[in-house]
């Protein structure tokens, strides 16, 4: 039975068969969870980011989870936010890909930050509101398929948007 849950926490201590990476198109690590999922994945991820020649906007590509706890690591690339009418799109794109992925490599369970809500400054409402409507939509779409999908927050004020968004569903 998919499901959808929304915790505060950190994504790099997550024990599931993937995390979600909100990476920058050089796959190359960076600042905020892009970071610190390199840096708590350590160098191997690094190496193997080297042979996967970046990722554009919208995109998905995977790698192994090395020494994270999740077995593998799905890179995607978030919008920086413009305001234009193709930031949702896009940011659609990451959640939907990222998942396709997971499925077409046999994951159940799938761990996703906050993407492009740091650094890339889109809006955590919208954000948020994209990010579930597009997860339950993907497991709507694919009800023979089971995935359990976890929204990690990095702080209580992003937990209080899932929460509300979440319950009204």
């Amino acid at each position: 039975m998919s499901k959808i849950t929304y915790i505060v926490g950190d994504i790099t201590k997550l024990e599931v068969d993937s995390v979600v990476n909100a990476a920058n198109s050089s796959l190359l690590g960076g600042g905020g969870v892009d970071g610190a999922i390199h840096r708590a994945a350590g160098p191997r991820l690094l190496e193997e980011c080297r042979t996967l020649n970046g990722c554009p906007t919208g995109e998905a590509k995977i790698t192994g989870g090395y020494n994270l706890p999740a077995k593998y690591i799905i890179h995607t690339v978030g919008p920086i936010y413009s305001g234009s009418a193709l930031d949702p799109m896009l940011l659609e794109s990451c959640y939907r890909n990222s998942l396709e992925l997971a499925r077409e490599k046999g994951l159940h369970s799938v761990a996703f930050p906050a993407i492009s809500c740091g650094v890339y400054r889109y809006p955590w409402q919208e954000a948020s509101e994209i990010a579930c409507r597009t997860v339950s939509q993907w497991i709507k779409l694919h009800p023979d398929y089971d995935m359990e999908v976890t929204f990690c927050c990095f702080s209580q004020e992003m937990y209080r948007i899932y929460e509300t968004i979440l319950s009204g569903r």
